[in-house]
């Protein structure tokens, strides 16, 4: 956003609660790599200059590489102030309240990003009181659990690898399964970002995206492999169904463990027939799939179906909740919300000066990811230099 107001010529600040890329120093555990080649990592004006495009940076590199981007545009950032409040002043501009100082403004880029709120379920607090639950966000690595075994609930890319992440380190680990989508890491010899760039996947705004779409997962532990809960099971993590509920120390899981993994491999294969017809009609030249299993149809057995677990029994002492987030925008006072929810079209609220940037499909599927934020960043830049008789 920065980037693109100066070279519009437009005067700004950024407020930022924390440290430059706080969620990536602070949110992530010590194994995780960025989701995608390195290739994509990508901001406006700026771009990976290493020498490993199609490998996978460690957390740690995220961090460097959002720092150095700071350095290269130098924008005029002021860290370590946390917005408390967003209101309209006494002179109809926009009042913006810290811990520090209030200020004044014409407009206000809401880019708090998705991740605000841990969704952990009510029924949590009916597991063992010495149970330790903490979310995803909070998990670092094995070590920072009691011993014992570990229940992950929650399979989208959190869930996944971090169950991984514990099952490598030695710890027995349950994995509750629920909906989800999974793809190949690398398909006829392209990652699935180029396959999905290519066919201009990401490029769906928000009318072409099915309702209930579901992000794929994209990659195991370490960046760079296909997530197969099938393997993990094999691997030595018990897989159960989605977790309905606890009372007196129990867990109860649905029996929708099949279901759940079938709707995984589906889309799996989807993915594939589509890259595959692709392949056909444009005419392009990339090397077959070579495949273990000819027909691609042998997957390893589902692990007996779990519907009842009794906590100590089971030596689960520890529980953690990647069961996703829900937007924290109480501190928005300015009428832009409905159930606590952003309205907008394309990041633009109805109320004069207000905008949101960075949010899950804001206008296209690439929206809320580092690598595709650029196009929204300048559409917002060019709203508020456009509009009339507000010039701060």
């Amino acid at each position: 956003m920065s980037y693109h107001l100066r070279q519009l010529g437009r005067e700004h600040i950024i407020l930022e609660r924390g440290r430059i890329a706080e969620r990536w120093r602070s949110e992530r555990w010590d194994s995780l790599a960025f989701q995608l080649p390195n290739w994509m990592m990508r901001l406006p004006g700026y771009r990976y200059e290493g020498d490993d495009p199609d490998g996978f940076m460690h957390r740690d590199g995220v961090v460097r590489f959002i720092e150095e981007y700071s350095r290269r545009i130098a924008p005029p950032i002021r860290c370590g102030i946390r917005v408390t409040a967003l209101d309209t002043s006494g002179t109809g501009r926009l009042l913006v309240r810290t811990d520090h100082f209030n200020l004044e403004a014409s407009n206000v880029v809401v880019a708090t990003g998705p991740y605000q709120e841990p969704s952990i379920p009510s029924f949590g607090a009916a597991l063992p009181i010495e149970t330790y639950q903490l979310s995803a966000s909070r998990y670092t690595n094995p070590h920072q659990l009691p011993p014992g075994r570990v229940l992950v609930v929650g399979s989208g890319g959190s869930g996944c690898q971090i169950a991984s992440d514990l099952q490598q380190g030695g710890t027995g680990v349950y994995l509750s399964v629920g909906r989800h989508r999974r793809v190949p890491r690398r398909y006829r010899g392209k990652d699935y970002g180029w396959w999905s760039e290519k066919t201009g996947n990401t490029d769906r705004t928000v009318d072409d995206i099915p309702p209930g779409f579901r992000p794929p997962l994209l990659t195991g532990i370490n960046g760079g492999e296909d997530v197969d809960l099938r393997r993990l099971a094999v691997e030595g993590v018990t897989l159960v169904g989605g977790l309905r509920g606890a009372h007196g120390g129990r867990l109860h899981f649905a029996a929708d463990l099949e279901e759940n993994l079938a709707l995984g491999d589906e889309g799996f294969d989807q993915f594939t027939r589509s890259v595959d017809e692709y392949i056909f009609k444009q005419g392009l030249d990339a090397p077959e799939e070579v495949r273990s299993d000819p027909s691609g149809t042998v997957r390893p057995p589902t692990p007996p179906p779990i519907s009842d677990l009794d906590v100590r029994a089971a030596g689960i002492t520890s529980v953690i909740w990647a069961t996703g987030y829900r937007y924290d925008f109480g501190w928005i006072k300015c009428p832009v919300l409905a159930g606590g929810i952003p309205v907008h079209k394309r990041g633009v609220t109805t109320f004069p000066g207000v905008y949101f940037l960075g949010l899950p499909r804001l206008y296209k599927l690439k929206s809320s990811f580092l690598w595709g934020v650029d196009e929204d960043a300048a559409y917002l830049a060019q709203h508020i230099t456009t509009r009339r008789g507000h010039d701060g």
